[in-house]
């Protein structure tokens, strides 16, 4: 459709965490309150930084797999907060960084801090966060918890710089990203439930069950957040589609696409990847969805995610183990939805175009 307007309408898409989340709400305020008040441990010429850093709204997604799994296993006690302050503040920091590799100018509708201070202050604010996390994981007695962190930390921050490495590189497979997702998102999800558990003196093979699900569960969101890159769009967030297209991130979308197509349709993907114009790329998005690859992408996502149910059959029943089933679920339904939605919208473009130039002629 070359006469179409080259762009695809986004679909405005939240994940609805709210309901799923009820049993922990006043714990998660908890957490909150905790990391803003980790700005008083920072030299005084810092705490501005820290603080805006600190108060930047989020999903607190690995928080929450931290206290739901500690709450699944056993009692939450102040470490259980102690933890999932670590592991934001990790998440935090990688968010920082990863602002300034992208050059972002906004996220979740508030400037950067790469685009306030720039990009020398902001590496060093990022790294201050991460070194500042990894000291409060020396208040355990366990060294255990800091080993598991530590070694978190660094598969976040090596899948990051093969990421980066491979950007533009049209020979990335499937697994190959599989493997830095894994690494660069999963890596944090499996150590907040794994450690959850932990802190609950839950045993070895239950620890391992929900680190199993924490990576399952982070694979599939990182899969999720890929798809929301493509055809999600939040006005408020001044969020743009096709950004990791634009910054040469393969994403699975597009490698499925690439695995399917041949010739001249292979020859406009690659140039719409390596030197397109947004307008090309907006209409790569649209044979994405002609061609199904986010329909097979929600198949990939759906596998990771009945894995994660799977790991889940060691807990006993409790509503806190209700609450780790539906999130698994939310993120199922809000993929098929936003790709319903994109699909309908897009075809709705199409039948208004169409219209509009019958009448015109």
């Amino acid at each position: 459709m070359q006469n179409l307007k080259n762009s695809i309408p986004g679909v405005a898409h939240k994940l609805r965490l709210s309901a799923v989340l009820q049993e922990i709400s006043g714990l998660l305020e908890t957490v909150d309150n905790r990391l803003r008040a980790q700005a008083a441990a920072f030299d005084p010429a810092l705490v501005g930084y820290i603080e805006y850093i600190c108060e930047s709204p989020g999903k607190r997604l690995r928080a929450s797999l931290a206290l739901l799994s500690g709450a699944a296993t056993g009692r939450i006690t102040s470490e259980h907060i102690d933890l999932g302050t670590i592991v934001e503040l990790i998440h935090l920091a990688s968010l920082v960084h990863d602002d300034i590799m992208d050059r972002a100018q906004m996220r979740r509708g508030r400037p950067t801090p790469h685009a306030k201070w720039g990009p020398e202050v902001s590496v060093l604010l990022g790294d201050a966060l991460f070194a500042h996390a990894l000291k409060l994981c020396t208040n355990y007695d366990s060294t255990h918890l800091a080993r598991r962190i530590a070694t978190a930390s660094t598969e976040v921050c090596q899948g990051e710089i093969i990421q980066t490495q491979r950007q533009f590189d049209l020979n990335l497979t499937i697994d190959e990203y599989c493997k830095i997702i894994r690494m660069k998102t999963a890596a944090l999800f499996a150590v907040s439930a794994e450690l959850g558990a932990f802190l609950s003196n839950a045993s070895p093979e239950v620890c391992e069950a929900l680190r199993s699900y924490g990576e399952s569960l982070g694979i599939a969101y990182q899969m999720y957040d890929d798809c929301l890159d493509l055809i999600g769009h939040d006005d408020a967030a001044g969020k743009t589609l096709g950004t990791d297209l634009e910054k040469g991130k393969l994403t699975l979308p597009v490698l499925l696409y690439l695995q399917r197509v041949s010739g001249t349709e292979r020859d406009s993907a690659y140039a719409a990847i390596l030197h397109g114009t947004f307008e090309q790329r907006m209409l790569l998005i649209e044979e994405l969805h002609a061609s199904g690859a986010f329909r097979d992408a929600l198949k990939v996502l759906r596998e990771h995610l009945v894995k994660a149910g799977e790991s889940l059959r060691v807990l006993n029943d409790s509503s806190y183990k209700k609450s780790l089933t539906a999130l698994a679920a939310l993120l199922e339904n809000s993929v098929a939805e936003m790709i319903s939605d994109s699909e309908y919208t897009l075809e709705t473009q199409k039948t208004n175009y169409a219209n509009r130039h019958k009448v015109a002629g």
